[in-house]
């Protein structure tokens, strides 16, 4: 099915207010944003409009109850300037298994690979021509009832706006163990992107950034045994020839990341291990000098090299990043893929269709 998205296109573009060799990461915003609205059990008047403000009524649902989700995604450009997203499939099925688990509507996924489409083409002049910068997306949804009461909302809204962005962690990052806070449990809602999930993570990390560290390792909320996350990304260990990553058990993100990474690494030849990894093996393996590497991954990063840990007190140490493989490898074949230096055999990098393909394709 093909959805004919309204296109209201600026008067005056703000592309010339922006130094692309110096953004802010997720404080300058493209041109133009997607909206669509949910009522009478449907999305309704798909449209392209100029980014701006819009008004909410103070008994907006989502603002009391937090049904609201997300998902983060990049546009990028090939080294000959044909704008390219990356995977974009995979951010569509994981937003509507977030709605499902907040009890919200799925969003059509043919509209939401169109919306992309026709949004990115349209304001792919905003995508940053240096290596390690890229086109931020953002889709999310929230409820837009206008009521008080405990229940699933009957209107949503759902958006997708776009910015331009700089690397978001440029330098190894130093984490510490929660022990007191947790991010999720089994049969929480630490699979969703849900709103509520990042901002319960203030806190710890506000304490750690006290202490000193760049961010919190989140430990399992049973034991504080079981490592799960790093910050809002999934963590990777290489732990003498083994590279290995937390399972997802229910509290823990599927991260398109994430995914990619063990497919690249599978696929060339790495001995890859997803299971419940304990806090104590990654001291006994600092220890043994079998921990090799460490790193987050995301979106926004896409690889984060750790520094050090801390844990009951003492820092562990890791190697100079410049000993590393793993994690820079891994980097390299995704911005690679991203910029089509490197043949994408996987089919993961979709080239964006202009606006005119877009509309000639839904009529």
């Amino acid at each position: 099915m093909k959805h004919n998205i309204k296109i209201t296109r600026v008067q005056h573009s703000r592309l010339s207010e922006v130094d692309f060799d110096n953004i802010p990461f997720g404080r300058v915003f493209s041109d133009h944003m997607f909206v669509a609205d949910y009522h009478d059990g449907q999305w309704h008047n798909p449209r392209i409009e100029p980014f701006e403000r819009f008004t909410m009524h103070p008994a907006t649902m989502a603002l009391h109850y937090g049904q609201a989700i997300f998902e983060g995604m990049k546009a990028s450009k090939s080294k000959d300037g044909e704008p390219l997203l990356f995977r974009p499939e995979l951010h569509s099925r994981r937003l509507n298994l977030s709605a499902e688990r907040m009890c919200m509507p799925h969003f059509p996924e043919d509209l939401f690979l169109e919306a992309l489409h026709a949004l990115v083409g349209l304001d792919q002049a905003w995508i940053p021509p240096q290596a390690g910068s890229a086109l931020y997306i953002r889709p999310y949804m929230f409820a837009n009832d206008e009521f008080i009461g405990v229940k699933p909302s009957q209107n949503y809204k759902f958006i997708i706006f776009t910015g331009p962005v700089g690397p978001y962690y440029p330098k190894p990052v130093s984490l510490i163990a929660e022990q007191t806070y947790v991010r999720a449990i089994n049969g929480g809602t630490g699979e969703a992107k849900a709103a509520g999930n990042y901002g319960g993570s203030l806190l710890p990390a506000k304490i750690a950034q006290e202490k000193g560290y760049d961010q919190v390792m989140w430990l399992d909320g049973h034991e504080f045994k079981y490592i799960q996350e790093v910050g809002t990304m999934n963590i990777f260990f290489v732990l003498g020839d083994t590279v290995v990553t937390p399972a997802t058990d229910g509290a823990i993100l599927k991260g398109i990341t994430r995914n990619s990474i063990l497919t690249i690494l599978k696929d060339k030849g790495y001995k890859v291990e997803e299971r419940p990894l304990a806090i104590d093996e990654i001291v006994e393996a600092h220890q043994n000098g079998q921990l090799k590497e460490a790193f987050g991954a995301g979106t926004a990063a896409v690889v984060a090299h750790i520094a050090k840990i801390a844990y009951n007190g003492k820092d562990m140490d890791l190697p100079p990043v410049e000993d590393r493989h793993v994690g820079d490898m891994v980097k390299a074949e995704i911005n690679g893929l991203r910029a089509c230096t490197i043949e994408d055999t996987r089919g993961w990098v979709i080239p964006v269709k202009s606006v005119e393909e877009v509309n000639e394709a839904v009529s």
